[in-house]
Formats: structure tokens, C-alpha cells, sequence
């Protein structure tokens, strides 16, 4: 068997396993036959532990032919001649899709596992895994993704699932809120994505990387498009991985997010979802290169991203909140890297910081009965020294900036204010418009819906 026919075979492996997961678990779903805890936990094992061998077994592979960029065609699964569009199914091994994949499969691995025990005899325990299963195959297909189109639907799956576990306990009013909150900025971000998708097909007549980054491979390509379509189109896809980072401005939706379960917030908000962002930022990283006005966007757009996770994340009385806004400030440093042209470093600072919050977020559930139980063996309340700043910063600077990171930079309240209410206010307007019309219509003064109440505005619960 020759080389291309073992990585076609390893990447087909690679890819079908999450996909048979998520049949499997959906299939039996539908027809109202779900599967044991025991035997769910069994099938995601042996999935996990399929794909990372055939992960390590392509890179092994890779290594040992002296190969640095290994395509596996798919062919076209959409075909529109009379639009010019092609839906071209391709993944893609090099040294920035490898080490992504592998840290997938291990992470998920992780979190799977502990969540098989964590949600035992959880009533929506197999809801759980087929979102679980949604999440893996998006990872995957995104880090493999060989063209945009497979890029934009693996990052379409993880928004789905990360909206659809946010929303887990739908018995609750904000668990539900949340989840729309959430999917409400996917969908402005993923906008962008695929204004910047239709804007490289239109540039090089397809989306694939490879027509993108002209000659050689990551982190080595050299863009073929000019420098005003480059910034352009790259920030199109800054604005698309600010939304999926959680980056300024659309940080408010970050402390939403854990109102799912823990081992989903471990595997999304600390560790695979939250730098998707920064994952897309160093796959069209050649485009940086021919825009230093781009470069130096990124390079803003993350420090002013770190300042306010970094200011954030002190004042957080939830554990959960508080390591997301420090993932925040560390994926917001990693964008800054990227901006810098550190490739590698911003690769490694990926993967590390990866592994190290998912363990974090996974640790927190039992980190106050540690916390209690050595306060308790000492005999007295753990004590902390006041920070430089607190020492040298006026009072009343400081309860001002205290405000502010509570409020969490007022990015919600300034969210509200400048998109819902005029989009909300614009559609009850087109809505009056249209009880006039029914009305004059049907000779009626009223509408079986207008007697419906409507759900409180209030983001608390009732």
C-alpha cells in the first residue's frame, strides 16, 4: 500500500469516526431507543482512541517521509454551474492541522470521560453526548479543513452545539436566554465569515487554501491576492473570530456560557471552542503579511481584549466566570502573537494553555471543598496582600474601575442599547404595520396572537 493511499485511508478514519458517533447517538434517538450510559461511554472511547491513533499515525507518517503538506481529496459534494459555486470537500494534514486535531481528540477524550461519571443518571445524559458528538465532528472537520466551505460547516457545527449546551437545562428560564444570546452572536460573526468566504471565491475562483496561500505550505504560504482585498477580507475574519473568541466587543456573551455543564464549559470556553478564533487567524495567516494596517488591527484588537479579560476576570465571584475571562485574557495574547507574525509560539501557546484550563474547569466543581478543608486545618481564614495597584491608586479610581469590571466593561448594556433595541424596535414597528393591514383586511380589531403575553425582557429569572 503506497503513502497516498494510506493518508487517504488514516484521514477518512480521522473524520468518519465523529460522524458514526454522532449517527449512532442521533439514530437511536429518533427513533426512541437511546442507548445506555455504559454502552454511550464505550462508543465515544473508542471513537476518541480511533482518531487519535490515526491522528499520531499521520504524523508519524509525515515524519518519516519528509512531507510537510499532505491533501486528502473528497471530490465536490455540490456542484452549481449556472452560480460558478462548488462545494469542495478537502482536508488538509500539515504542521498547524495535526497538532490541532491531536489536542482535540485528547481533550475531548478527557472531558468525555469525566462526563460519562459527572452527568450518571443525569436525565439528559444522552442529549448531552449527541451535542458532544455535534462538537467533535465540527473540531475536527475545521481543523482538517482544506477549503473555507468545509472550514465555514465544521465551524457551523461547533456554534451549534456550543448554543445547544449552553441551553442543556431548558427547564430554566436563563439557560434558554443564554443559548440565544449565544447562537444571536454566532450568527452576526458567521455573517462575516461568509461575506469573506464569497469574497475568495469570487478572488481566486475557489476556496481553497491552497489557491489562497499561492506557494509552500504553513506557515510558509505566500498569499496571491493584493493588499487592499486582503484587508478587507481579513477583517471580515477578524470580526468572524472576535465573535467565535469572545474577543472585544462581543466578550458579554462569555459568562453566559457557563450556564451549561461543567464538562461542556471545560472543552468549549477553556480550551477547543474559545480559540476556533485564533485557530482561523493562523490558517489564512499569509493574508496578514500583505496588510500592515491588518497586522496592526489584530495586534489592537487583542491587547485591548487582554486589558479587559485581564480586568474582568479580578472581580468575578463564580469560579467558573472567573477562568473564563482568564481564557479570555490568554487567547486575547495568543492574537496579539498572531499579529506579531509568531506563528509557532502562538501555536504552542495554544496548546498549552488548552490543556492546562481544561483541567482547571474540570478541577472547579471540588476546588471549594479543598479550599474550605485547608482553611479548616489551619484554623483560619486565608489571607492575601493587597496589589501594587490597590497601594498606589487613588479610592475613588479604584471603586470607578471596580464598577467597570463589574459591569463588565458595560459591553451588554452598550449591546442592548445600540443593536437589540433598534432591531427590536424596527420589527414591533414592521409588526404594527402589519396588525393594521390584517385588520383592515379581515374587518377585525384583533389578532389571536396579540393576547398571548409575551416573555418579561428582564434577563433574570422569574
Amino acid at each position: 500500500m503506497n503513502s497516498e493511499i494510506a493518508f487517504h485511508f488514516l484521514g477518512v478514519c480521522i473524520v468518519a469516526g465523529p460522524a458514526l458517533l454522532l449517527a449512532l447517538l442521533g439514530t437511536s434517538s429518533l427513533i426512541n431507543k437511546p442507548l445506555g450510559e455504559r454502552l454511550i461511554a464505550q462508543a465515544t472511547q473508542t471513537v476518541v482512541v480511533m482518531g487519535l491513533f490515526a491522528s499520531i499515525a499521520v504524523l508519524v507518517l509525515m515524519l518519516t517521509l519528509g512531507k510537510r503538506f499532505v491533501p486528502v481529496e473528497m471530490g465536490n459534494w455540490v456542484v452549481l454551474p449556472e452560480q460558478h459555486f462548488h462545494f469542495h470537500l478537502k482536508f488538509i494534514f500539515d504542521r498547524l492541522s495535526i497538532p490541532f486535531c491531536i489536542l482535540s481528540f485528547i481533550l475531548c477524550g478527557t472531558v468525555g470521560a469525566f462526563a460519562s461519571r459527572y452527568l450518571h443518571r443525569e436525565p439528559g445524559y444522552n442529549r448531552f453526548f449527541i451535542c458532544y458528538a455535534l462538537f467533535l465532528l465540527g473540531m475536527i472537520v475545521s481543523s482538517l479543513a482544506g477549503t473555507i466551505e468545509t472550514l465555514f460547516f465544521g465551524w457551523e457545527l461547533v456554534g451549534l452545539s456550543s448554543a445547544l449546551l449552553v441551553a442543556f437545562f431548558h427547564e430554566r428560564l436563563n439557560p434558554v436566554r443564554n443559548g440565544l444570546r449565544i447562537w444571536s452572536i454566532y450568527r452576526i460573526a458567521d455573517a462575516a465569515f461568509l461575506v469573506a468566504a464569497i469574497m475568495l471565491h469570487h478572488l481566486t475562483g475557489a476556496g481553497d487554501f491552497a489557491e489562497l496561500m499561492g506557494t509552500g505550505s504553513w506557515p510558509d504560504g505566500q498569499a496571491s491576492i493584493s493588499e487592499q482585498h486582503a484587508l478587507f477580507i481579513g477583517l471580515l475574519l477578524l470580526f468572524a473570530a472576535a465573535g467565535k473568541s469572545a474577543l472585544v466587543p462581543f466578550s458579554g456573551w462569555l459568562p453566559r456560557a457557563m450556564e451549561g455543564p461543567t464538562p461542556s464549559s471545560a472543552v468549549f470556553y477553556g480550551s477547543l471552542s474559545v480559540h476556533l478564533g485564533a485557530y482561523l487567524l493562523l490558517r489564512v495567516s499569509p493574508i496578514l503579511e500583505l496588510s500592515p494596517l491588518l497586522s496592526l488591527a489584530v495586534i489592537l484588537l487583542g491587547m485591548v481584549s487582554a486589558i479587559y479579560g485581564t480586568l474582568v476576570a479580578r472581580v468575578q465571584t463564580d469560579i467558573k466566570s472567573a477562568l473564563a475571562f482568564a481564557s479570555l485574557t490568554q487567547v486575547s495574547i495568543i492574537v496579539v502573537e498572531i499579529g506579531c507574525g509568531l506563528r509557532y509560539i502562538a501555536l504552542i501557546h495554544i496548546i498549552g494553555h488548552a490543556c492546562l484550563r481544561t483541567l482547571q474547569l474540570l478541577r472547579a466543581p471540588s476546588l471549594f471543598h479543598d479550599y474550605h478543608s485547608l482553611e479548616n486545618a489551619i484554623g483560619a481564614h486565608l489571607t492575601q496582600k493587597p496589589s501594587l495597584w490597590v497601594r498606589i491608586m487613588p479610592e475613588r479610581y479604584r471603586v470607578s474601575l471596580y464598577r467597570f469590571e463589574l459591569e463588565r466593561g458595560y459591553l451588554d448594556m452598550l449591546c442592548n442599547r445600540f443593536i437589540i433595541t433598534p432591531f427590536v424596535g424596527l420589527f414591533r414597528y414592521c409588526d404594527s404595520l402589519e396588525s393594521r393591514w390584517t385588520n383592515l383586511i379581515s374587518g377585525e380589531d384583533h389578532r389571536e396572537s396579540e393576547s398571548v403575553s409575551p416573555v418579561s425582557d428582564s434577563l433574570e429569572e422569574n
